[in-house]
């Protein structure tokens, strides 16, 4: 079975690896022609652990391969996964031009059966709009082609996406013929042997489980990080009152972490675009409105205990950074508290000096040099007066504590993952702060 991937990002290379993995043959492509020349030489424009391999592995296999030019392969493939960016726009809604634009060349160049997929995160209603552009593209030719639209969104976790897609938990399918349903039962098959969980539907409701499940994740976070800027008040213990909820069965224990605020390319962006979606139907979502309010305030939480370490004025202070993507695992700072940490040190006259184990090209990228880049952990911390941690690496667990406190300017820990146990930083002669406690 030959399949096209359109859009060479996370989840287009990913997904395009995995299936030359499993024996399909793949075409990724995509209009960057830089990328793609340094696809063809190996060059993986992401980080995610074990891509690299795959991706060198299946190309020189033959059953991996990278093109700029969709129309020429077209005849070729059977099924097109359209895997493009849905940037959010100003008003939060996500721009669909670069799907529509897939659906336009696919309408405007195919001769026979096409099944397009859209594994992109994009609105209800938007496999419709595809639909709409192919036929429309196909009546100017004079030409009635069958053609069938499918909705298969990613679930997956950036630091872990190979596992997820090679052993996903579900695969969620929307689709609205037979003949659709089939083709890709075919092609998820392998994946899912031993317990086969597709879970197909209606496309409507594919589009918004993808919604809905990243909101739900992104709800919890914002619920624990709310309820964890009242433990502090009360003198309660956040990572206590976690494990006493998270082992009601009902509750659960995953993405109840407090810490300061959720980022990366997923749930921000989808919750906005989940608001705005409800607010064009006439609805109001109250609740993730909130989500949105509580994650925006928590990014500055930790910026807010350096102030008050400091009687509110930390010019000419210098702060350490220890992370700066979004999570560990991964070089994505879209929406990193990073960046609101940087920008707003900074503002207040104070000096940054950062390190992260693969994020600090896109920072410097980002921003440039008005932050210092360090080449290891204790190097960021050497002449600082105080340390913020903002991504729980691994790397950052176990530090030498004599040594840190040692180079440091001023022992000041500020602990935005909850990582560090209060008892021992004390111990060891720091001001430790963390997150509800």
């Amino acid at each position: 079975m030959n399949t096209a991937i359109v859009g060479t990002g996370y989840v287009g290379l990913v997904s395009g690896a995995c299936f030359a993995e499993m024996g399909l043959n793949v075409v990724c492509v995509d209009t960057n022609e830089d990328k793609i020349n340094k696809l063809k030489q190996g060059i993986i424009p992401i980080y995610e652990p074990g891509l690299d391999e795959l991706v060198e592995r299946n190309y020189k296999s033959g059953r991996l391969s990278f093109s700029t030019d969709l129309i020429s392969i077209l005849d070729d493939v059977q099924i097109i996964f359209s895997a493009v960016g849905t940037p959010p726009d100003k008003d939060g809604s996500a721009d669909l031009q670069y799907v529509l634009e897939v659906a336009r060349t696919i309408g405007r160049n195919m001769n026979d059966y096409k099944l397009i997929v859209t594994k992109s995160t994009v609105p209800v209603g938007t496999a419709k709009l595809v639909k709409q552009v192919i036929k429309e593209e196909l009546d100017k030719r004079g030409l009635d082609i069958s053609f069938d639209v499918a909705s298969n969104p990613e679930f997956l976790k950036e630091g872990a996406a190979i596992k997820d897609f090679m052993s996903p938990d579900r695969v969620v399918v929307g689709v609205e013929s037979e003949k659709a349903k089939t083709l890709l039962t075919r092609l998820y098959k392998p994946f899912l042997l031993n317990n086969f969980r597709v879970i197909f539907m209606d496309i409507p409701s594919a589009e918004m489980t993808k919604y809905a499940a990243n909101a739900m994740l992104a709800t919890r976070i914002s619920f624990m990080n709310d309820i964890a800027n009242l433990c502090e008040l009360v003198g309660a213990d956040v990572n206590k009152v976690r494990m006493g909820i998270g082992t009601d069965t009902r509750i659960g224990t995953k993405f109840l972490y407090a810490g300061c605020g959720y980022g990366g390319s997923c749930f921000p962006k989808d919750v906005k675009a989940l608001i705005k979606t409800a607010n064009e139907n006439g609805y109001n979502l109250r609740v993730l409105n909130a989500v949105e309010d509580v994650n925006e305030s928590q990014k500055e939480v930790l910026f807010n205990k350096l102030l008050k370490h400091f009687n509110g004025d930390i010019a000419g202070k210098t702060v350490a950074l220890w992370g700066l993507s979004f999570k560990p695992d991964t070089d994505d700072i879209r929406e990193a508290t990073s960046l609101v940490l940087i920008d707003r040190i900074i503002k207040a006259g104070g000096k940054v000096k950062t390190y992260d184990p693969v994020a600090m090209d896109e920072v410097k990228h980002r921003i440039g040099n008005v932050v210092e880049y360090a080449a290891d952990l204790y190097e960021a911390v050497l002449g600082a007066d105080a340390l913020l941690l903002v991504t729980e690496w691994k790397e950052f667990r176990l530090p030498s504590w004599v040594v840190v406190k040692k180079i440091m300017n001023q022992p000041v820990v500020i602990d935005g993952r909850n990582i560090y146990d209060s008892q021992e930083m004390t111990e060891h002669g720091f001001s430790y702060y963390c997150i509800g406690k």
